[in-house]
């Protein structure tokens, strides 16, 4: 084709419209469905208190120290007094460790294929030098720095995808509470736009919008200038938190939250990230102890089964005030990537089985006629799967083991013996992928 054809073609291509209809029928982007594995990230000014009651986000610190009976106030009080505003933690923001190539690297090698930044929380604190949060963004006070900017030239420089988490609302924003339509047109819109035209974010991943539906936020207004003008990548990826109404009914992909999952289409369509902290907090909670922290056998799992059942998961860390990656939740990152490395065949591009037996502890997805078997626990003595009619698998192997495996096939039984190896020879740990080949 010409190069003359193809700009005529682009001309006459229908942009998308302002409405979910035509919003809704755009595709999701093949990179992200073949990801499966991201980093989402929050931190900001409530990295300082870095404070929860351990069943509680620490980044909602602001909002929970406005009841006075609550835990939050009471330590608050204790520890800074009643004097002292959240405003005040800003200068104390300093970030003097922060070393987002070292982020990248983490992230790079834990396996995942994407990072979602916060870029902007409820509590309006900017974490790039936006025009419409004078003196409330990271390069006014407290760092002085770009944070978002530095971090998408160091994930993008180890080759992995990047966007933005960004609230809707502010809690306290004075123009918010006044007018929102004076807030979305003046502060919020602007800031959205400023955010994709700056960075070119392969992500927009909004937040905080369940005060007002979409058509208040207009939402479909700006997805439509987001696919159609922007300079955002043509593959960008959009969630589905764009108004009160929205959630796993419209946009790109639903979000279910620790596993609160909403009635809708998406997640019904394989459309779904789920979103979690390693412990509760998605902010860095210092109240925390290391029994909050799941195990990595335990993210592994969660990452397993998400991906069986067509989803991606989209993996918490909560930097601490000087921008460091917390030891425990570096550790977590590097044991999931060695195992993704031996067994990411079986997690990245695939699909799941859609006839796949129910086991307790097998999940299983496909790719290119293959189908994974991933054990959770060690099979043993073997491996008994009852597989649909006309699936008679010709070999099977274990990941991370060169040797083929014994395999018998009765009806629509399959029986695979697992190999005798030593525990210091096994290929990984956590789970155990067989490959049935047919």
């Amino acid at each position: 084709m010409t190069m003359i054809a193809l700009i005529l073609m682009a001309a006459t291509a229908a942009p998308y419209e302002a409405t979910w209809e035509s919003l809704d029928a755009r595709p999701n982007p093949q990179w992200f469905e073949d990801a499966k594995f991201g980093i989402f990230i929050h931190w900001g000014v409530y990295a300082v208190p870095a404070w929860a009651p351990k069943t509680t986000y620490s980044e909602w610190y602001w909002n929970h120290m406005q009841n006075k009976d609550g835990e939050t106030w009471k330590f608050h009080e204790k520890t800074y007094g009643a004097k002292f505003q959240y405003q005040d933690f800003a200068p104390m923001f300093k970030a003097e460790l922060y070393d987002p190539d070292h982020w990248a690297d983490i992230f790079a090698r834990s396996g995942a294929k994407y990072v979602v930044k916060t870029s902007k929380h409820h509590d309006g604190f900017c974490m790039w030098p936006s025009a419409e949060s004078w003196n409330w963004n990271a390069v006014d006070i407290g760092p002085h720095r770009d944070l978002a900017g530095d971090l998408v030239e160091a994930v993008r420089r180890r080759g992995l995808r990047i966007g933005f988490y960004y609230s809707f609302y502010e809690w306290y924003n004075p123009i918010y509470r006044a007018d929102v339509h004076r807030y979305v047109d003046q502060h919020m819109l602007p800031q959205m736009k400023d955010l994709v035209e700056r960075y070119k974010p392969d992500i927009f991943w909004p937040d905080g919008e369940w005060d007002h539906p979409s058509d208040t936020w207009r939402s479909t207004e700006f997805i439509a200038w987001l696919f159609n003008e922007s300079s955002a990548p043509e593959d960008i990826v959009i969630n589905d938190r764009w108004g009160k109404e929205t959630r796993n009914r419209h946009g790109g992909f639903a979000t279910p939250e620790y596993g609160h999952i909403p009635e809708g289409r998406l997640i019904s369509m394989g459309r779904f990230e789920e979103c979690q902290g390693m412990g509760r907090s998605f902010g860095y909670n210092r109240n925390e102890t290391a029994e909050c922290y799941r195990s990595a056998t335990e993210l592994l799992h969660l990452l397993i089964d998400n991906v069986s059942r067509g989803g991606n998961l989209l993996l918490d860390i909560g930097p601490t005030a000087d921008g460091r990656i917390p030891e425990i939740m570096e550790e977590r990152l590097l044991d999931m990537g060695a195992w993704l490395e031996v067994n990411g065949e079986a997690i990245y591009g695939t699909q799941p089985w859609k006839d796949a037996p129910k086991m307790e502890d097998v999940r299983f997805t496909t790719k290119d006629g293959a189908v994974y078997a991933i054990c959770l626990k060690w099979p043993h003595p073997e491996l008994v799967i009852e597989t649909p009619v006309g699936f008679s698998p010709k070999t099977a192997t274990m990941l991370g083991h060169d040797q083929p495996l014994a395999m018998a096939v009765s009806g629509n039984t399959v029986r695979v013996v697992p190999p005798a190896l030593h525990i210091d020879a096994m290929p990984c740990r956590h789970a155990y992928v067989f490959k049935l080949t047919p």
